[in-house]
């Protein structure tokens, strides 16, 4: 019977996102998630060639959705003496973290695969821009506030889970905008 009026591609992305959650990327097969959602393996491989191009379109949003922060932030410089300003991009970021969660604990859980590709040097670039624009410096001392800051929200959004995810909300933001401060 023919599928209808379905997106099959975002099918796939959804049962292998769900499929790398519960076992890993090499421990799922495309056979796997092609079943899940019932077609042939076959079918998922008109849309994918391999699990890597997959595992490549999960990963790719998150990416937009930091270079635009990082775009967003080199147009309009934070002042890192202005908290509600550091406070609002830091929300920004948590908010980030939590629609991509399920992708960077795919990505924590399974470091060969993402050594595979070229993951690494991306997520490194795109977090160390918008780790350079948060403080507006190339010091250490300051580029060190930032990866301490944003790398603490984003491990907190991934770490919590459900209501305990909202108790955590405040107090992450608060201590990165605490490690943002300059001089701090």
């Amino acid at each position: 019977m023919p599928r209808a009026n379905v997106d099959t591609r975002a099918e796939i992305r959804a049962a292998a996102l769900e499929l790398f959650s519960e076992r890993g990327v090499d421990a799922t097969s495309l056979r796997e998630i092609a079943e899940r959602i019932g077609i042939t393996k076959a079918a998922l491989y008109y849309h994918y060639a391999s699990k890597d191009a997959l595992l490549g379109e999960l990963v790719d949003p998150m990416f937009a959705e930091l270079r635009e922060l990082g775009d967003e932030l080199e147009g309009r410089a934070v002042d890192a003496g202005d908290e509600a300003a550091v406070r609002a991009v830091v929300e920004r970021f948590w908010e980030l973290c939590l629609r991509n969660r399920q992708v960077m604990r795919v990505l924590i859980h399974n470091p060969t695969v993402v050594a595979r590709g070229a993951i690494v040097p991306k997520m490194l670039h795109w977090r160390e821009r918008v780790d350079a624009v948060i403080v507006g410096s190339d010091a250490a001392a300051d580029r060190v506030r930032a990866v301490v800051a944003l790398g603490g929200v984003q491990d907190a959004a991934i770490v919590f889970e459900g209501e305990e995810l909202d108790a955590v909300r405040g107090p992450a933001i608060d201590a990165a905008v605490r490690a943002l401060r300059p001089g701090s």
